[in-house]
């Protein structure tokens, strides 16, 4: 395929070569150059590494269905029992995975880390719901499932069991939550999490709402954990809201371990993102952190709506970001520190003025998109989108809705 007059990363206007589904050559533009196969007219959009999503939680999702009011109760349990009692009333998991997945693909998304809920309630049909949206969008975009125990893994009888199962039928990572506070014995939670991992050879993905120190000491457990299994690269923190809010040593010490470990780190830009771990800081010390949507019109929350490009906006925004660097590299992380999480093989991102995933030899998942700049395409999040993934178009919509 030639990609042909498209601006990489706002540069100069280039012609874009794509061979077994990697970039063969950056060019720059000859409008005469002859394409030896498909050809797709750049228009001078900008040409742009496609999002990565690594923190969603599918099988919860409501895009599309009539807005309903929000019931939820404060606190991780109060807001898990609202879905529990709410989840069923809007017919089949798999048709709403599968949609919501599609919404995201259209948008500029090919690559997905997503949470299957599995609990004593649901037992694995959430999780077959998501795996029914991976095998309908498998030629489109890669989604990697997390077997995820949303109430707990001690709470509730047989949850280990099911995590069990459901990594052996197709979910590849372990997920984890919340050890102090909702299990209230985190010793064991982390012995079932990082045993699960081992037996399956599995990486880990840890949900942390915990406050302040509370949260550092979870945090320093799962350090240890890591270190002595030898797990590194292998263990994502998601949300980790507060341990930005401990004194500047402990913060500085939580950095350098993540960095030393290669702990990544999975945020979903929220209100309170000046308490979380600052992002400039993680970056320079080439923590991989990576961007996602989290629940998306659910009952825990009303918001989100499957276009990440709003959630880099957001990113940005709660960064307070206003330098071009800084909002392009709110891209970056939402692009290329996500994919670095799904493939720790990839070069970390150490600087703010980095931006990888257009260059000869990257993997040809593109998104084209109208702006002059790439701080004007995060601002105005306009809808004239190509997007390919894996050397192909996989989808071209001019309208989005």
């Amino acid at each position: 395929m030639l990609i042909r007059n498209v601006r990489p990363w706002g540069g100069e206007a280039s012609d874009i070569e794509l061979e077994d589904g990697r970039i063969a050559a950056v060019l720059p533009h000859d409008p005469a150059r002859a394409a030896t196969g498909e050809s797709v007219d750049g228009r001078g959009r900008l040409a742009l590494p496609t999002f990565s999503d690594v923190h969603c939680h599918l099988d919860s999702n409501r895009v599309g269905l009539p807005f309903r009011p929000h019931t939820g109760k404060p606190g991780v349990w109060g807001m898990t029992m609202n879905d529990r009692e709410h989840w069923r009333e809007d017919g089949p998991v798999a048709d709403r995975t599968t949609r919501l997945l599609g919404r995201m693909i259209e948008r500029g998304t090919t690559r997905v880390r997503s949470y299957a809920q599995i609990d004593a309630d649901c037992g694995l049909e959430r999780f077959e719901g998501v795996l029914a949206a991976k095998e309908a969008h498998k030629d489109r975009a890669d989604l990697e499932i997390i077997a995820f125990p949303q109430a707990g893994l001690l709470l509730e009888k047989g949850v280990p069991e099911l995590m069990d199962q459901a990594l052996a039928s197709g979910a590849a990572v372990v997920g984890g939550i919340d050890p102090c506070t909702l299990d209230r014995d985190p010793v064991k939670h982390l012995d079932i999490v990082f045993g699960l991992a081992e037996k399956h050879q599995a990486p880990i993905d840890i949900h942390l709402h915990e406050p302040g120190h509370l949260g550092v000491f979870s945090t320093d457990l799962i350090l240890e954990r890591t270190r002595a299994l030898g797990m590194q690269g292998k263990v994502t923190l998601s949300h980790a809201y507060e341990l930005g809010t401990v004194d500047e040593a402990t913060t500085r010490r939580l950095i350098e371990e993540f960095a030393d470990l290669d702990i990544s780190m999975a945020t979903i830009a929220p209100a309170q993102q000046l308490t979380a771990l600052p992002l400039v800081e993680l970056t320079k010390a080439g923590v991989r952190v990576g961007l996602g949507e989290d629940g998306q019109r659910d009952f825990w929350s009303p918001y989100g709506n499957g276009d990440m490009l709003d959630r880099t906006w957001q990113l940005a925004f709660t960064s307070r970001y206003r330098a071009d660097e800084l909002i392009e590299h709110a891209w970056a992380v939402a692009s290329r520190g996500g994919h670095s999480i799904l493939d720790p093989s990839l070069q970390r991102l150490t600087s703010t003025a980095d931006r990888p995933g257009v260059d000869a030899g990257d993997a040809a998942d593109l998104i084209l998109v109208d702006g002059d700049t790439v701080s004007a395409a995060v601002m105005d999040r306009g809808s004239d989108r190509t997007v390919i993934h894996a050397g192909r178009v996989v989808a071209d919509q001019l309208e989005l809705v």
